[in-house]
């Protein structure tokens, strides 16, 4: 099983360099840390007094992996749900924040927990989540991801300049679908067939 700070490694190098795209609503982005992040932490790295995209171009590869592990992983309480969908949700938080929470914990009450969606791992998640572990024989991940990837579909629905990370110009899978992807396994990935279904209301 890979390490956190190997995941880490893996969202940063997955994340690529830096990009200002006007339709990212996070703002300029390094190593999938945005600049609506490191205003909301205070990084100025240029010591001028102000958080802006100047700050995101000096980030290091190393301060992405620090703010990862501190700030969406521990702090969010990622290591008290179980070893096995513990990548795929710190993934998602780099990616999408609370909302990765809000997936587990919806997934969580259709399985017929008691748990409030709420974005916060407390103790009543953790429980949850360990229990639908065991009574799934491990299938919590591949549901995770598929739930996942249904949130981003979702998302591209209602918000078309963001299809565009869901289906490429040639209507092959997104960045955004083939990253939730990575954690489901094979038999539950859909076939490019499917995936342009899933998206042919877009055009």
């Amino acid at each position: 099983m890979r390490t956190t700070k190997e995941i880490a490694e893996q969202i940063v190098a997955r994340e690529g360099g830096y990009v200002n795209d006007p339709d990212d609503p996070g703002g300029a982005t390094k190593f999938g840390v945005t600049l609506h992040t490191m205003r909301r932490l205070g990084i100025d790295l240029t010591g001028d007094g102000q958080v802006t995209s100047a700050d995101v171009a000096q980030l290091s590869h190393r301060q992405a992996v620090d703010i990862f592990l501190e700030h969406y992983f521990k702090r969010p309480g990622i290591d008290n749900l179980p070893a096995q969908i513990q990548a795929s949700v710190f993934d998602m938080h780099v990616n999408a924040g609370a909302n990765a929470v809000k997936i587990l914990q919806r997934l969580l009450v259709e399985m017929g927990h008691s748990v409030q969606v709420d974005g916060i791992i407390g103790s009543e998640t953790s429980r949850a989540a360990n229990a639908a572990q065991k009574a799934t024989q491990n299938f919590l991940n591949d549901a995770y991801g598929i739930a996942r990837r249904n949130y981003y579909y979702s998302l591209a629905d209602v918000r078309p300049k963001s299809r565009k990370y869901a289906r490429r110009r040639d209507g092959g899978k997104g960045g955004w679908i083939v990253r939730a992807e990575e954690f489901i396994s094979a038999k539950y990935h859909l076939s490019a067939q499917k995936h342009q279904e899933r998206t042919a209301a877009w055009d």
